[in-house]
């Protein structure tokens, strides 16, 4: 708490001097980047608030965090003592601390944001809503740079390939396709900026961030030749061959700058200025057309190949959790003293005997009792609890393989459940099957899917405050976009969704203090039996806590769905199972009736 403390009283000492009134900070990087690496991890170094999402808004009286309600329980625990205040933003998409500064700020003052930190087009937001009171915003002096003295350098981790058996495209085939497009949009060059386009059109992963297998770098493609800007170091000498072969020129990582400046002044570069910082908009010396990626739309429509190795991944990540469950339910039988953080590592562990397995997808939430509660919530070696055989576990984990990346969340009772947490459980899980289970017209958005999943939460007065699924990458970042599910008209909410794209489907319900139920499987969109009609196909694997489910509450025809399901999970992923553990998962895949109960 005291460094929090003495680094606000040093950023207001540097602003003071800079005659800057306010300044705001992000949590993303150059590239516009949820997650980041720790190097460009500005807005958690100066708060202590550790979120992937939130804004912070320093004043010389006034230090605030604005976040999502994903978030509230955690900031007010890492906030506390920090001399920050938590403002909680009931509209993930909304900017309310804009209005803040508007109604805190006189006349004339200066706000201070790091143009590489700002996207072009943020930046004019900024600059509309402050025009009528006349505040000015300086865009090149980076405060935290002067002020982080122990600042960790980018990773030096080499790249490497993502094989095209498992690719389903080669680099060549993507770029042809990418300047396809590009010409018909009336574009010469096509700048990139966000690290998984990036990987996706050249084939490449990296260790750069975590959990997200991508390295730092720019991209240009051009109709006669495509341009790499990454730092020399980690392109191995054999990758050398494999760049010059498919026409790619490798630059350093900070000539970017330089080469926008050199293109000729009457070509067109096609860039989205959503995701193109406003310190590289102002290199530019061309003409620009505002253009989303090319790769981000491409790269969303999941491959035959692609589609393929994640119904495989499916089964082995499934079995991975079969070990770890069939662990911790017999650790705890026999009164062994487990806690969140070995749930966690148990899940890592067995994942990592999978084959092609790289790593987590995300830091496994595993939340007991009421940490469930906290919708983002990762367990620290510190503070984490000790898991009782009584109560509600919530765990959301997530693996990353050469052959796909997983997303799954599971909730189980540990003892016999109340009522109370059967009837909740089982309209989370009515929720998550009327979107699998939907047939739905072309030209659907997440927003009109998003009311199906919240439904049977709304009949009896209850919600949740996440979106109800995000586009998955394939061997890329769990969360990806354009489309998803949710209830705004942001991105992922009119997003139509098209055949081929990979989504979570995750209602959930929390009730602060006590315990979190959320059941997370990833769909597929593919085509339906009706003409102009499509419709999910589920693709994880693991069964549901039957021990939750209130058979009451249960349509003939959801039970059919849930035994159908369950039925597969067993089938696909006890091949993969020791005899023991088999035995033991047999019964979770057991068949559900009414007239039994279970």
């Amino acid at each position: 708490m005291n460094d929090i403390q003495s680094r606000l009283t040093e950023l207001r000492r540097v602003m003071q001097s800079h005659k800057i009134d306010a300044t705001i900070i992000p949590s993303n990087d150059p590239h516009q980047s949820e997650y980041v690496s720790s190097h460009w991890q500005e807005r958690a170094w100066i708060s202590g608030f550790n979120g992937s999402a939130g804004i912070v808004v320093v004043t010389q009286d006034h230090a605030g965090l604005w976040t999502d309600s994903r978030y509230f329980l955690q900031a007010e625990m890492e906030l506390k003592d920090t001399g920050f205040t938590l403002h909680k933003m009931y509209n993930q998409f909304g900017t309310p601390y804009v209005d803040f500064l508007k109604e805190t700020l006189k006349q004339n003052s200066a706000v201070s944001v790091n143009g590489y930190m700002f996207s072009r087009n943020s930046l004019l937001t900024l600059q509309n809503a402050f025009e009528g009171k006349g505040i000015r915003i300086l865009h090149d002096v980076d405060l935290i740079a002067s002020i982080w003295k122990d600042r960790p350098e980018n990773s030096k981790d080499p790249i490497f390939l993502h094989e095209t058996v498992y690719a389903g495209a080669s680099i060549e085939e993507k770029i042809k396709g990418i300047q396809d497009e590009m010409v018909k949009l009336g574009g010469q060059w096509h700048f990139l900026s966000a690290l998984d386009d990036i990987a996706w059109t050249f084939n490449i992963r990296g260790a750069d961030v975590a959990y997200n297998p991508v390295a730092i770098a720019y991209a240009v493609i051009g109709k006669a030749g495509s341009h790499l800007f990454i730092d020399s170091v980690k392109v191995p000498k054999e990758l050398f061959a494999y760049f010059k072969k498919a026409n790619v020129k490798l630059h350093p990582y900070d000539e970017i700058n330089s080469f926008l400046s050199k293109l000729p002044k009457r070509s067109m570069l096609l860039a989205d200025l959503n995701g193109m910082s406003q310190k590289l908009f102002d290199a530019v010396n061309c003409k620009i057309l505002d253009q989303a990626s090319i790769p981000k739309w491409k790269k969303a429509i999941k491959s035959s190949t692609e589609i393929a190795y994640l119904r495989n991944t499916m089964a082995k990540d499934g079995a991975a959790l079969a070990k770890t469950f069939y662990w911790l339910e017999k650790s705890l039988k026999k009164k062994a003293k487990i806690n969140e953080c070995d749930v966690a590592d148990a899940l890592a562990t067995n994942r990592s005997k999978q084959p092609l397995y790289f790593g987590e997808s995300f830091a496994a939430i595993v939340g007991y009792n009421s940490n469930g509660a906290i919708i983002h919530y990762h367990p620290q070696k510190e503070t984490c609890k000790e898991i009782l055989p009584e109560g509600i576990l919530l765990v959301d984990s997530g693996g990353q393989y050469h052959d796909g990346t997983t997303d799954i969340t599971r909730t189980f009772a540990l003892d016999k459940p109340e009522s109370e947490h059967k009837v909740n459980y089982t309209n989370v899980l009515k929720g998550m099957m009327a979107v699998a289970r939907t047939i739905f017209p072309e030209g659907t958005t997440g927003i009109q899917l998003d009311t199906l999943a919240r439904q049977f939460l709304w009949a009896t007065g209850l919600n949740y405050g996440h979106g109800t699924g995000h586009g998955v990458g394939y061997f890329l970042n769990v969360h990806e976009p354009p489309q998803g599910i949710a209830p705004s008209f942001a991105e992922r909410g009119k997003t139509v969704h098209e055949v081929g794209m990979l989504t979570s489907d995750e209602p959930g319900y929390y009730k602060e203090g006590h315990y979190g139920i959320r059941i997370e499987n990833l769909v597929v969109v593919s085509q339906s039996d009706y003409k102009g009609f499509l419709e999910f196909e589920t693709l994880t694997l693991y069964p549901f806590d039957h021990d939750l489910i209130d058979m009451k509450l249960l349509t003939n025809e959801e039970i059919k769905w849930i035994n159908a399901y369950h039925k597969k999970c067993f089938k696909k992923i006890s091949p993969l199972l020791s005899d023991n553990v088999k035995d033991w998962f047999k019964r979770k895949c057991r068949k559900l009736s009414k007239s039994k109960g279970k």
